[in-house]
């Protein structure tokens, strides 16, 4: 009995059809397993565990003394963490930014002002770090951590300027207080040498200072 033409031309659709869905479903076996061996074979992704580590809770402003609203812990991979990332928060908690930090940022001893920051911008071991006010809110806005600057201010002659202290490093520039009685101004905090520390120190009492750039 022969079969229609028909009925011929409708198996082999069936069997291309067949076909075809069977090597498509090959493929995509083939692609997951390499997906799967890719993988395997990117470091830290295998029993790898997250390590906690203190995190800004919001967007904060360089100066911002830090209270416990103010951060979280949050776990991240343990390949990512930043060096220096603080894993408890009274570890940072009461100390005050050196620079604006984003929410969620992880928290590191170098973004915290003091003696861990003044070691990580000055190679000499011997400086320590001064903070003194500037009127002009022109030239603290230029400032940013790690700039080296002179501070000047006037001589007995009010046209004569007066270098205290050269190649001073910038540490942070902190936002001028609002306390009453407080003089009006940006804080910035340098690192100098011990005796240029104090000479800057003593005049910052009562004279106005400013800085030029090197």
């Amino acid at each position: 009995m022969t079969v229609p033409l028909r009925q011929r031309w409708e198996a082999a659709q069936r069997r291309c059809g067949f076909g075809r869905t069977l090597l498509l479903r090959r493929a995509i076996a083939a692609v997951l397993v390499g997906l799967a061996a890719v993988l395997a074979l990117v470091p830290g992704r295998a029993g790898s565990a997250d390590d906690s580590v203190v995190v800004a809770a919001q967007n904060l402003a360089a100066g911002t003394v830090l209270e416990p609203a103010m951060v979280a812990l949050r776990g991240i991979p343990k390949q990512v963490v930043p060096d220096g990332a603080a894993r408890v928060p009274s570890a940072v908690l009461g100390r005050t930014l050196a620079a604006p930090v984003r929410r969620g940022e992880p928290l590191t001893d170098v973004r915290l002002t003091g003696s861990d920051l003044t070691r990580a911008i000055s190679t000499n071991p011997d400086t320590v770090s001064v903070s003194l006010r500037l009127a002009d809110p022109g030239i603290a806005a230029l400032l940013r951590p790690g700039t080296t600057v002179d501070v000047v201010t006037v001589g007995e002659r009010r046209d004569e300027p007066v270098v205290l202290a050269r190649g001073a490093r910038v540490l942070a520039v902190l936002e001028a207080g609002t306390h009453t009685g407080e003089r009006a101004g940006k804080l910035v905090l340098v690192a100098l040498d011990p005796v240029a520390a104090t000479r800057v120190a003593a005049a910052s009492i009562s004279q106005t200072l400013t800085v030029t750039f090197r």
